[in-house]
């Protein structure tokens, strides 16, 4: 666990730590060495000559400023790579309220790293940050402390998704995911875990989950986990999806396009993590997250192009492409979360779903799909605020013949192989009722980092999530409310 507390002078800093501070800050001692490296326009880095501090980095004011591009948090992460210090001093008072929120959370991310599976054997001893000074003024600190709290939790969260999904999937399967919920849920009394086995599923009619799972040796699981911070009021719905690996099934996958295919399961990671962040801060709202958990594999069961599965609400899916069975099993989670909360508040899905979405957004934005604009817009200003943000596409009834099926109700992928990113979010808006304010998150871009040619989960958009409920929950408590 990391530590923090709150400081108003350097004297307060723990010695030996890393001191990182804005060129312009106030704070610093008036050194030689210090007017040196607020004298140069770029990163100013030492580690000698800067007593009591084991190593100061000076950066440009600018990227204090920049909640658009990550750019202080990208130029942060190579000094942690390999720290020379388990505590670091950040200065605080001269930074934008978007990047603040980013920092803390990478700072506190620090918690974790891929060295902690105990799959790689290393003789030396990594310095491992353990202790965070946040220098600030007077005046900040009442405001800090809320935020400190909140960025906390928020990555603690991160942090249970990310260790979850960088798992390789030969022990995170279906089965080991509905274990760890229970096991990451047990600590609070406000989270009680259910789990539907291969045989539930089945019976309770959610025929997409089946379909796709019933080619793997490891059988899928529907985890339903239940938040009640509140005795009663209305329930917030998150659905994620869960391949725990994805072969492509039928339509295999090229090897190069399956590296990643452990972490197609972020979605249902995320919406863990997110519960987990909600207890923590013990909010006062009900929350149910369902994770759709099942690997995409091939076996003599395994679905084929051309079968119609039933899902759990009564509509039919042909099922044209093995390779898009993400948008399957959400179907049926959202189905089957509609019915258990009919009068749901809202009810979101998120999912590593199309790369069609990466080549529409990059790797810096998530896209959303809904047909509700009040939803569009409060995820939308969370992500702006939070600093995980979002970008709308289009979802209306001129998609509607991407999913049409001579067949079936519906079929799962277009066969013109246009729109593929909006057409799957058409395509899982007939699983929610009209009733229900809906929104897809298709994170594919997001849910991982990406450097130095590795790729390791990033636990977003639970940033996001955390936002929008918390502004949600502003509202509903707001006296105009």
């Amino acid at each position: 666990m990391i530590t923090c507390q709150l400081i108003h002078s350097l004297s307060g800093a723990h010695p030996d730590a890393h001191l990182i501070a804005p060129t312009t800050s106030p704070q610093l001692p008036d050194t030689a060495l210090i007017q040196e490296m607020r004298a140069t326009d770029t990163v100013a880095d030492t580690r000698f000559g800067c007593a009591p501090f084991k190593r100061i980095t000076l950066l440009p004011s600018a990227l204090w400023q920049d909640s658009l591009t990550d750019s202080l948090v990208n130029t942060l992460r190579p000094l942690f790579a390999t720290p020379v210090s388990s505590h670091v001093v950040i200065d605080v008072s001269e930074i934008h309220p978007t990047v603040l929120l980013q920092v803390l959370r990478f700072l506190f991310n620090q918690a974790h790293r891929l060295d902690d599976l105990q799959l790689k054997t290393t003789d030396s001893v990594t310095v491992r940050l353990s202790h965070i000074d946040v220098l600030c003024l007077p005046e900040q600190q009442e405001t800090l402390e809320g935020v400190i709290r909140q960025q906390r939790a928020i990555a603690n969260g991160m942090i249970a998704a990310r260790r979850l999904a960088d798992i390789p999937s030969d022990r995170c399967t279906p089965q080991f995911i509905a274990e760890q919920a229970h096991a990451l849920c047990a600590p609070f009394s406000a989270l009680r875990c259910e789990v539907l086995n291969e045989q539930q599923i089945v019976e309770q009619g959610l025929g997409l989950l089946h379909a796709v799972g019933k080619g793997a040796t490891c059988p899928p699981r529907l985890v339903a986990i239940h938040y009640d911070g509140v005795p009663e009021g209305p329930v917030r719905c998150y659905v994620g999806k869960g391949i725990t690996f994805d072969t492509g099934g039928l339509w295999l996958k090229e090897g190069a396009g399956m590296y990643t295919m452990k972490y197609d399961m972020c979605g249902a990671a995320n919406v863990l993590g997110l519960l987990l962040t909600a207890a923590e801060l013990a909010l006062p709202v009900r929350i149910m997250g369902v994770l759709a958990l099942a690997e995409n594999a091939i076996g003599p069961n395994a679905m084929q192009p051309g079968n119609v599965a039933h899902a759990c609400n009564g509509l039919t899916v042909e099922i044209n492409n093995t390779d898009a069975e993400g948008r399957l099993v959400l179907a049926d989670a959202i189905a089957w979360a509609s019915q258990r909360h009919p009068q749901a508040h809202y009810l979101i899905d998120l999912a590593t779903l199309t790369g069609a979405v990466v080549k529409a957004l990059g790797y810096e934005l998530s896209g959303l799909m809904t047909q509700d604009n009040a939803l569009r817009a409060a995820l939308t200003v969370a992500g702006e605020q939070s600093g995980d943000e979002v970008w709308s596409l289009p979802l209306d009834a001129r998609l509607k013949k991407q999913t049409e099926s001579a067949i079936a109700d519906l079929c799962n992928t277009p066969t013109n192989n246009a729109a593929i990113s909006a057409s799957a979010a058409w395509l899982l808006h007939h699983f929610c009722p009209p009733t229900i304010p809906w929104a897809h998150l298709d994170i594919s871009g997001t849910a991982l980092w990406r450097e130095a040619g590795r790729s390791v989960a990033s636990g977003r958009p639970i940033p996001l999530l955390v936002q929008h409920l918390l502004n949600d929950l502003a509202v509903e408590e707001s006296p105009a409310k």
